[in-house]
C-alpha cells in the first residue's frame, strides 16, 4: 500500500508541474531542465554510479571525461522530459518547429513500397520517444512496440500523447500475431531492441567489444514477415533541435532463421548503434546495466 500511496503522489506533483512546464516556451525550459539534469546527477548515486562505471568499463583512459559525460546524459533525458512536457500541449502540425531536418527517408520508402511493412528499429538515443511522433507526423502507418507501465495512471498519461500524436501501441507481451499482421498490411512496427532484457529471447552479440545479451526479435519478426529492418537514429543537434536519420536498412528477407542468421544481423544493427553512441555519448542511456547478463562463455 505505502508503494501505491507513493504512486500517486509521484503521480499527481508530476501532473501540477507538468501544467506548469507546459505554459514555459522551450527555449526557456530546456536549460532549466539541464541544470535540473545536472542536480539529478548529484542526488541519484545509484544510477549516477552504473553510468560511470559502464562509461570506465568502456573508456578505461578518460576517467574524468567520464563523469562528464555521465553528467551530460541525465541533462539529456531532463531535455526528453522537458520536450515530453510541451509535447502535450502543442499542436501536432507544428511539431517540424521541434524535429527540423531528416535524412534517409527514401530508404525507408523503397522497404514500404514493396507492400510487406517494415522494421523500423529505434534506440534509447537521443529523444527516442519523439521518433515514432516524427514518422507519424510525416504521414507513415504503424505502431509501436511497448513495454506495458503496470502503474495504470502513468501508462494513461504517456499512451495519451502517444495518441495526440496518433501513435498506436502493441504491448510487449501481446501476441506476435498482431505484429505480423501490421507488417502484412504494409504499415510500420515500431521497436526499441538496445537493452539487456533477460526476460526476452536474445543472443549475445559484442559491443563497445564486450558480450551483450541482446534481443532478437527484430530479426526474427523481419525474417518471418519477409521484410527489412529500417535502423533510425533520432539525433539532438546544438540548438536542441532534432534530426531523424535513417541508415541502410539491414535486409533479411530471404534469409533462412537460423541462430547464425539472428546473430550475425543482430550484430549489424548493434554495430550501427555503437558507432552512434561513440559520436554522441551523452545521448545513450548509460545508468542502465547493458552488460548484466553474462555470457555462457564466460562463466
Amino acid at each position: 500500500m505505502k508503494i501505491k500511496t507513493r504512486r500517486y503522489h509521484i503521480y499527481y506533483w508530476a501532473k501540477f508541474l507538468l501544467r506548469i512546464g507546459s505554459l514555459i516556451p522551450l527555449r526557456v525550459s530546456l536549460p532549466i531542465a539541464s541544470f535540473i539534469g545536472k542536480v539529478a546527477f548529484r542526488i541519484l548515486p545509484k544510477y549516477r554510479q552504473i553510468a560511470i562505471d559502464n562509461l570506465n568499463m568502456v573508456y578505461s583512459d578518460d576517467r574524468a571525461g567520464n563523469v562528464k559525460i555521465a553528467e551530460n546524459v541525465f541533462s539529456n533525458l531532463a531535455k526528453n522530459g522537458a520536450e515530453w512536457v510541451k509535447l502535450s500541449v502543442m499542436d501536432p502540425k507544428e511539431f517540424d518547429k521541434v524535429v527540423t531536418a531528416t535524412e534517409g527517408l527514401e530508404r525507408l520508402d523503397k522497404v514500404l513500397a514493396a507492400g510487406r511493412g517494415a522494421v523500423v528499429l529505434g534506440f534509447h538515443f537521443g529523444n527516442w520517444e519523439m521518433l515514432g511522433f516524427a514518422l507519424r507526423s510525416r504521414g507513415y502507418p504503424g505502431v509501436l512496440v511497448a513495454r506495458r507501465i503496470y502503474f495504470h495512471k502513468y501508462d494513461k498519461f504517456v499512451n495519451r500523447l502517444r495518441k495526440k500524436f496518433d501513435a498506436k501501441v502493441i504491448y510487449r507481451e501481446e501476441s506476435p500475431k498482431r505484429m505480423l499482421r501490421e507488417l502484412k498490411s504494409g504499415g510500420i512496427l515500431g521497436i526499441l531492441a538496445d537493452q539487456d532484457i533477460d526476460s526476452v529471447g536474445g543472443t549475445f552479440v559484442d559491443f563497445f567489444s564486450k558480450k551483450a545479451y541482446t534481443p532478437q526479435a527484430p530479426v526474427k519478426i523481419a525474417m518471418a514477415a519477409k521484410t527489412q529492418i529500417v535502423p533510425i537514429f533520432i539525433v539532438r543537434k546544438k540548438d536542441n533541435t532534432h534530426k531523424l536519420v535513417v541508415e541502410d536498412v539491414i535486409d533479411v528477407a530471404g534469409c533462412e532463421n537460423t541462430e547464425e542468421n539472428v546473430t550475425r544481423f543482430t550484430q549489424s544493427w548493434t554495430s550501427l548503434l555503437e558507432k552512434y553512441v561513440r559520436k554522441y555519448p551523452e545521448q545513450w542511456v548509460w545508468m542502465h546495466r547493458r552488460w548484466k547478463t553474462v555470457s555462457s562463455e564466460k562463466k
